[in-house]
């Protein structure tokens, strides 16, 4: 057999598209048989054929050669004398039939997805989750292959077998787990695959945003940027148990506000409020402001969330009603203060504090304030709250009915709390 002879014959760029097909054919365990066509074959494709046949090819807008033909004369010539299938190994590599390559890509994926396994195995309540990135493709598209996958997802069942951890920084966790500071970095695959993980562990909804984001992490007790995120206080009881317990009781017997961390409250937070006792909670800085002016170290606990709750201030009330205390809310009467009061609903306890539809008529009655604005939404604890907004149409910020607040707090008290 001569490999310059067959690559003469058969070879070549004009003569690939042949190869190609005969390979195809074996590939997928079909007998070289019968003919192969090419639609719009270029001049030289056409020579290329009469010369390998030894006679001028068809004329017409496609070219067919039957295979059996090409196996004679490769035979015959002395170019390959085992035929077209041995040819088309010498030319193109080994053939591999395509359900042994399946069969063999199937146990390489089985393989990668072996440390999720053991992982589900003692770890069931992730087992829909596990499911899910499978099922979806999640892995194969953030992983490519499936030797990459195997080391990601080995990643991933060494990291989730860590959490929940007790408020560790993020970066601080990833060295010790994976000896990486940056193993838990937004662009990773591994961070992706965890992150979906963290959300189920933690019972975290769906939502978007850093924020969110953040959340997430801290409800595994992983603190991404545990500085930023504060909320501001007024009257939390302190202890001598603790740090932050022994700031919260200087500042409180001064009628001080007290600004926490995440940081704070994940390492050494407050102690939770007797069932007895209610944690008023505001939208806007100044109520606080006015609280701390106007009742002092008489003001009964009070949590400003600043706008939408952030990670800071859901770890606290979560803290403070963990015992069954409530979370007495109130917010701007506009749809922004609705959903930050719809969205405290569904991770604390918690009841409306002057946030009902007899009470924005009142306060709109009173003070028009300006016209209302933005994306409808509603109030589960009174339906009739969105009805009446969206009636009147007009917003009033907690500024206008603040006198009003400041009553409750000070009727309130210190009712309930530890002396």
């Amino acid at each position: 057999m001569s490999g310059t002879h067959l690559e003469r014959l058969l070879g070549g760029p004009d003569l690939a598209w042949l190869v190609d097909r005969a390979r195809h054919r074996l590939e997928h365990a079909r007998d070289l048989d019968g003919s192969v066509t090419l639609k719009m074959p270029t001049a030289g494709q056409r020579a290329a054929v009469e010369r390998l046949l030894g006679r001028p090819a068809r004329s017409g807008g496609s070219l067919s050669v039957a295979l059996p033909a090409v196996d004679r004369i490769l035979r015959a010539s002395g170019a390959c004398p085992a035929g077209l299938a041995a040819a088309v190994e010498i030319l193109a590599g080994p053939v591999v039939p395509r359900h042994e390559v399946a069969s063999a890509e199937r146990g390489a994926w089985a393989h990668a997805f072996g440390p999720l396994d053991e992982l589900v195995g003692r770890r069931p309540e992730l087992a829909l989750w596990a499911a899910d990135i499978r099922a979806s493709g999640l892995v194969r598209r953030v992983c490519g292959g499936p030797e990459a996958a195997h080391r990601t997802l080995t990643d991933v069942a060494a990291v989730l077998g860590e959490l929940p951890v007790e408020g560790e920084p993020i970066g601080v966790f990833a060295a010790r787990v994976r000896a990486d500071a940056h193993a838990l970095d937004e662009d990773r695959p591994l961070t992706t695959l965890v992150f979906g993980a963290a959300r189920v562990l933690g019972g975290i909804p769906a939502g978007s945003g850093a924020e969110w984001r953040r959340a997430v992490w801290a409800a595994v007790g992983l603190l991404k940027d545990d500085l930023s995120s504060t909320v501001l206080t007024l009257g939390l009881p302190g202890d001598a148990a603790s740090p932050t317990g022994r700031a919260l009781a200087i500042l409180s017997a001064a009628g001080q506000p007290a600004v926490l961390t995440l940081r704070q409250l994940a390492g050494d937070p407050p102690a939770a409020l007797p069932a007895t006792a209610a944690v008023f909670v505001c939208e806007n800085p100044a109520v606080v402001a006015a609280a701390a002016h106007g009742i002092g170290a008489d003001c009964p606990p009070l949590v400003c969330v600043s706008g939408q709750p952030g990670t800071a201030a859901v770890r606290l009330l979560a803290a403070l009603t963990a015992d069954g205390a409530v979370a007495r809310a109130h917010g701007d009467f506009d749809w922004g203060g609705l959903r930050i009061v719809s969205g405290l609903a569904g991770r604390v306890r918690v009841e409306p504090w002057r946030y009902r539809a007899s009470d924005y008529l009142t306060a709109v009655g009173a003070r028009p304030g300006t016209p209302l604005t933005g994306t409808p939404t509603t109030a589960a604890w009174d339906p009739e709250l969105a009805d009446a907004m969206r009636e009147m149409g007009r917003r009033v910020e907690e500024e206008a009915v603040l006198d009003d607040l400041l009553a409750d707090l000070r009727a309130t008290g210190r009712t309930g709390l530890p002396s």
